[in-house]
């Protein structure tokens, strides 16, 4: 597949997408929105992807919504529709894609750029990197998804704190705060990115998608309902032939070769 601003590759197990405006620090126009929504698309459905890995060319990971990609006719432009047929339909496929995305926070990540790397599962990022809100800078307000992930993560003081004051959150912050899972130097970046995704590639994916919904689905859900979930699912996972080979190399004393399956 070819795309014009992103790449897109599938190796070992990994679909990688790069989105791919560095000039813009990645901005997102309509056609990046449009080519990422497709490569997530054949990510999800593609056997030969067992974990996704969305980062950023050059300096920055996703600078938000591209504000020179205005209307032609110099009309004001209908937020409302870009935010519900181009951003929304990102945001739900990522959260709904049985499949582990990991994020490559390779420089900055703000707006709604923000915001697709926290729809991922796991986000890495370089200690050179920033985390801004950048909307009420512009007198707008978070958005494709951000004032569900911000208060889940930060809590609702530092949530309308970081969504009202426009301070960036520096890498070493957002590890404290929870917003990343690792922060790494530069230089070992790429490295370590590669590492987290090969470990989920050769993983039990089916199981991964198991526990992504199940997280999700408790974040909400009464205990009553998530104990009968978890019941229905463990049997699910039970009847895999990743299960089953799990178990073997258990006995066996030895490293299990799953397939996903």
């Amino acid at each position: 597949m070819t795309f014009e601003t992103i790449l897109y590759t599938v190796e070992n197990g990994i679909g990688t997408i790069t989105l791919n405006r560095p000039d813009s620090f990645n901005a997102a126009n309509e056609q990046l929105t449009t080519d990422l929504y497709t490569a997530l698309v054949d990510a999800q459905s593609n056997a030969n992807v067992r974990c996704v890995v969305l980062t950023g060319a050059g300096k920055a990971f996703c600078s938000g919504q591209d504000l020179k990609d205005a209307p032609k006719s110099g009309d004001k432009r209908d937020l409302n529709d870009s935010i519900k047929r181009r951003y929304n339909p990102i945001i739900r496929l990522m959260r709904e894609m049985p499949k582990p995305i990991i994020c490559g926070i390779n420089g900055v990540a703000a707006g709604a750029g923000l915001s697709i790397a926290l729809a991922c599962d796991v986000r890495v990022m370089s200690s050179s990197a920033r985390l801004v809100e950048a909307f009420i800078g512009i007198a707008l307000l978070p958005d494709s998804g951000a004032t569900w992930f911000y208060p889940r993560m930060l809590g609702y003081a530092k949530a309308f704190e970081f969504a009202t004051l426009n301070k960036p959150i520096t890498a070493e912050q957002a590890l404290d705060l929870g917003m990343v899972n690792s922060v790494v130097h530069p230089k070992a970046f790429s490295a370590a990115l590669t590492s987290v995704a090969t470990q989920y590639a050769s993983g039990p994916t089916q199981s991964y998608g198991f526990v992504k919904f199940l997280l999700q689905k408790g974040l909400h859900a009464p205990l009553d309902e998530m104990l009968d979930l978890e019941a229905e699912y463990q049997q699910r996972a039970g009847d895999s032939s990743d299960y089953t080979e799990g178990v073997a190399a258990f006995i066996e004393k030895r490293s299990p070769k799953f397939t996903g399956q």
